[in-house]
């Protein structure tokens, strides 16, 4: 027992794990990029010219982004692969990888430049697909991390209808003023927000009011528990 304890808090994670992680967050890239473009081409045919030229900014600003990352994720693997210091690099892969992990988890806090976006909901007519389709919008954006309130954001967060007025996100009953914290490219994030047709728009049709802030500096300190570990058992003298 003492064994496999130490061997989950202090895993060995080999320079062939972190190139594997290296590759599949590239291809998770490309899906992504996929899927979106395949997502926002039903809609194209339908729109006006103004809506064409803010998607068309996004898109462009969205391709660069990713565009940066894949650059980012081409030169580590070339550090592992090839460099003079291949030990050192993957421990500083390692590294960097773990702490990604952890913000996408939501166990450690983050922050980055962003916006911070403020729905008041003064009528109680909000339900929880509104919010679930401002969150959406920011993470197609390009949005890394959110935070609802006090929620913060993982995979597996929810929203549920809790009564007028109140809005359940991750089983926590939330109520006006939502105020959504995103760490991400702040024009582009803000941009999306407002695209004719979009969340404002959606909004204003509940009688919701929204403002929307870009930041130099966002924090995000709400974070989610991560997995318990069973205090390892004595071993027999």
């Amino acid at each position: 027992m003492n064994k496999l304890a130490r061997a989950f808090l202090h895993p060995r994670i080999s320079r062939g794990q972190i190139l594997a992680a290296i590759l599949c967050a590239g291809l998770g890239f490309a899906l992504v990029v996929q899927v979106r473009v395949h997502a926002r081409g039903e809609n194209l045919e339908s729109a006006r010219p103004a809506d064409l030229v803010l998607i068309l900014d996004n898109v462009t600003e969205e391709s660069r982004r990713l565009t940066d990352e894949l650059r980012e994720l081409e030169a580590a693997r070339q550090r592992l692969t090839f460099g003079s210091d291949r030990s050192r690099a993957a421990l500083e892969e390692t590294t960097k990888l773990g702490r990604t992990l952890g913000i996408l988890a939501g166990t450690v806090p983050a922050q980055g430049p962003g916006i911070e976006l403020s729905i008041d909901d003064p009528s109680g007519r909000l339900q929880a697909h509104d919010l679930l389709n401002a969150l959406q919008e920011l993470r197609d954006a390009g949005a890394e991390v959110v935070q609802i309130n006090t929620v913060r954001v993982v995979a597996s967060t929810h929203f549920v209808d809790d009564g007028p007025g109140r809005i359940s996100i991750d089983g926590q009953p939330q109520t006006s003023p939502y105020v959504f914290k995103a760490i991400g490219d702040p024009a582009t994030l803000a941009s999306a927000l407002q695209i004719p047709g979009g969340v404002f728009s959606n909004l204003r049709d509940s009688a919701a009011h929204a403002d929307i802030a870009q930041r130099r500096l966002v924090r995000i300190d709400a974070v989610v528990p991560g997995p318990a570990v069973p205090p390892p058992s004595a071993s027999p003298q």
